[in-house]
């Protein structure tokens, strides 16, 4: 992940109704709960790793590669219930450093994830959001504890992109 030292926010503009709603309704399916609705003020925005999407100030959604997610703040609001992982107290500093998820350190996955989904991973006693991340593996085949790389983080608590919406 390129150092984010700076999130180059340009070109941010309302987004049309019919947009938002097949965010929202994309969204929805994936994560298991309601987001933000055609009657919210949804900005599209570009920075340098994704795309982001604003609903008034805060950044609640990335696309990266035309498929659209929460940020750890929008994980925060929206509480979905599907697209996570979950790892043990011991993973968390180095998921909140930025470190990608490594496959011993997960206690529980969503099994509806595939690999290259886009899953946001939460700490196992307080079930809070910690980052979001691209999935290397099936949810059956990270629950399965094996080393290595299990999913590549690309946006964590701490970071710049959350540092923004402070």
């Amino acid at each position: 992940m390129a150092d984010m030292a700076d999130i180059r926010i340009r070109k941010r503009k309302r987004m049309r109704a019919k947009e938002i709603k097949a965010f929202s309704s994309e969204l929805e399916n994936i994560l298991g709960v309601k987001v933000f609705t055609e009657d919210d003020p949804v900005d599209l925005a570009e920075s340098s790793e994704f795309d982001l999407l604003f609903v008034g100030s805060d950044i609640i959604g990335i696309v990266l590669n035309g498929r659209p997610f929460l940020t750890v703040r929008g994980v925060i609001k929206y509480k979905p219930i599907k697209r996570f992982v979950t790892v043990d107290m011991g993973a968390v500093p180095f998921i909140t450093n930025g470190a990608d998820c490594m496959g011993p350190g997960i206690v529980e996955a969503d099994p509806s994830i595939a690999a290259g989904d886009l899953v946001w991973i939460r700490d196992m006693k307080n079930k809070m959001p910690l980052a979001i991340g691209i999935a290397e593996r099936s949810g059956s085949e990270l629950a399965e504890k094996k080393p290595g790389k299990a999913v590549k983080s690309i946006h964590n608590v701490g970071d710049k992109l959350w540092k923004t919406g402070e």
